[in-house]
């Protein structure tokens, strides 16, 4: 429990936190504009904003709140007679909000949608960088591990296939053609639109040579953040939620039988789990609690923590509503 308690903590706190101050821009009329960071930590001219699909994902969060709350009650108003029935009150309400979260999600499939767009996003990344690196003329990034910007520009002059300094649509097309999006069913003119909502930072519907090298440099280090936290830029893109249509009952079955074995896994290896909490706990004389709540996550969590961060940092509002909403639905 405490397990659980600290991740979710942890990504409403930190994580949370973070992502707010990594991907804010400047605020105009309650908007933020993408890429644009110009007033600093203001509290009134620099912030975050999300579309209407994030602002469903945390009232749903909140709403989840409440059977925490019934059970605390007795303990808040100092009664030792209601507690039993609190706990009962709060497991009904429990159990009739996951009924209900499990029927709105096949009446109202937005929230898987959006797990997929967060993926698609992800991949999208990871599938030009590699096709960027296979046609560049030397390597992408420096000994440093800078990006190497001379290699980039000359990558870029090699796709304007018309020499007018600016890559237009067509010309992105033909740059994706080859790349393949490891499961995902994702096509050119979807990766294309991606990638020009990220790197068209003037928004004229072209790239130009420094939105290119801007775009380029800011995929590479955020993919070498996410190497260098979790031993590889690829273990970041969530493949468990990949895309498959063309055997649905397979999939349903499959799930069925994923979701057996991580419940045996879990009653598996839960009282060996507290038993090694235990044993830390006084070996080091730091309360148990206190090691499940808070060391714990951090250990369990710290991946997906980065690839949040990451992803949340890139100033942008479609990037930052995609995190979000997956922060709210963990």
């Amino acid at each position: 429990m405490g397990l659980l308690a600290g991740s979710t903590v942890l990504l409403l706190t930190i994580i949370w936190g973070t992502c707010v101050i990594v991907g804010k821009c400047d605020i105009e009329d309650s908007i933020a504009l993408d890429s644009t960071d110009t007033r600093g930590f203001s509290q009134t001219g620099s912030g975050i904003s999300t579309d209407i699909w994030t602002s469903y994902a945390a009232r749903i969060m909140v709403i989840s709140v409440i059977p925490f709350v019934i059970v605390q009650l007795p303990q808040m108003l100092n009664s030792t007679s209601g507690r039993h029935l609190a706990v009962l009150i709060g497991l009904v309400i429990s159990v009739c909000l996951l009924i209900s979260y499990c029927l709105y999600q096949i009446f109202q499939p937005w929230i898987q949608k959006r797990k997929l767009e967060y993926i698609k996003h992800k991949h999208v990344i990871l599938g030009l960088l590699r096709h960027l690196k296979m046609r560049s003329l030397g390597k992408l990034l420096k000994d440093n591990g800078e990006p190497d910007t001379d290699v980039i520009r000359k990558l870029f002059a090699t796709i304007d296939e018309n020499k007018d300094g600016h890559l237009t649509h067509g010309e992105m097309t033909a740059l994706v053609v080859g790349i393949q999006f490891e499961e995902i069913d994702l096509d050119h003119d979807d990766a294309v639109t991606r990638i020009m909502a990220d790197f068209d930072t003037s928004r004229n519907q072209l790239i130009g040579e420094a939105e290119f090298v801007n775009g380029v440099s800011r995929w590479l280090q955020g993919a070498k953040r996410s190497k260098d936290q979790g031993g590889d830029a690829g273990a970041h893109t969530g493949d468990e939620a990949t895309e498959v249509v063309e055997n649905a009952t397979w999939i349903s079955v499959k799930a069925g039988l994923l979701l057996l074995l991580g419940a045996l896994i879990a009653a598996a290896f839960a009282d060996p789990l507290v038993g090694a909490v235990d044993d830390f706990s006084t070996a080091t004389n730091i309360p148990a609690f206190f090691i499940s709540f808070i060391f714990l996550p951090l250990a369990t969590n710290s991946s997906e923590a980065v690839s949040a961060i990451i992803f949340g940092s890139r100033d942008k509002r479609q990037t930052t509503s995609l995190t979000f909403s997956e922060i709210y639905m963990q």
